[in-house]
């Protein structure tokens, strides 16, 4: 019996990773734009759950995810389908923007990611762009690949962004560990090779992360 591959990379996923809770930001965001929160559910369950390959061309998010669509035209498309709760129009200008504007920092996991890396784990972020800009001042040295899906015309949970990242990693998909919050984001990287972890809280991530890579990983998730 051969013996297991040995794990050296670390691809992790920005929002709800990297960041607060995506739920936690999002109910921030409608609350500001007085928008009921339960229309924001409706809307994006629909849209950023696994769909049927007849729906997937005609799905919006998918589109502007492998920047098929402008972020601006996506900001008119979400502010028709959101009604704010006094019925008046919903501004589509900066829609985008205002959003991830309650998109926090997350100390304690980019904390987690430097460690990895300072402790020899080649690292990589895989993330599904909505036009947003990412904080890379706060990245520099801390991640060897950066793959934002626009840039590269795949997303998640398509198998070939994975592959590509992994090969960008230098790296076979049984080599890397995957990190997201969604869970048909990560079934799609076991998929396809990669060790899996569904992000639900820190501890658990950092625990998993340093059980599978032998090395405490876990820091103090009180600092950053």
């Amino acid at each position: 019996m051969s013996a297991p591959t040995a794990l050296r990379g670390l691809v992790v996923d920005w929002g709800g990773v990297l960041t607060n809770d995506v739920r936690v930001a999002l109910a921030s965001w409608a609350e500001s734009e007085q928008i009921p929160l339960d229309s924001v559910r409706v809307a994006f369950s629909r849209w950023l759950g696994p769909s049927e390959a007849d729906r997937e061309l005609a799905n919006p998010v998918h589109l502007l995810e492998r920047g098929e669509l402008a972020a601006a035209e996506f900001e008119h498309f979400l502010a028709r389908e959101l009604t704010p709760a006094d019925g008046r129009v919903l501004d589509p200008d900066g829609l985008l923007a205002r959003m991830f504007s309650h998109f926090t920092h997350a100390p304690a996991m980019n904390a987690l990611v430097w460690r990895a890396h300072e402790s020899g784990v080649r690292t990589g972020l895989l993330s599904n762009s909505w036009g947003n800009s990412y904080p890379a001042q706060v990245w520099e040295g801390m991640f060897d690949v950066v793959v934002i899906s626009g840039d590269v015309g795949m997303r998640k949970p398509e198998p070939a962004i994975y592959e590509y990242t992994c090969s960008r990693l230098g790296l076979e998909p049984a080599e890397c560990v995957f990190v997201d919050d969604l869970a048909h984001n990560v079934t799609a990287a076991v998929a396809v090779g990669m060790v899996g972890i569904h992000h639900t809280s820190y501890r658990e991530t950092a625990d998993e992360l340093s059980a599978l890579f032998s090395t405490d990983l876990s820091g103090n998730p009180d600092v950053g």
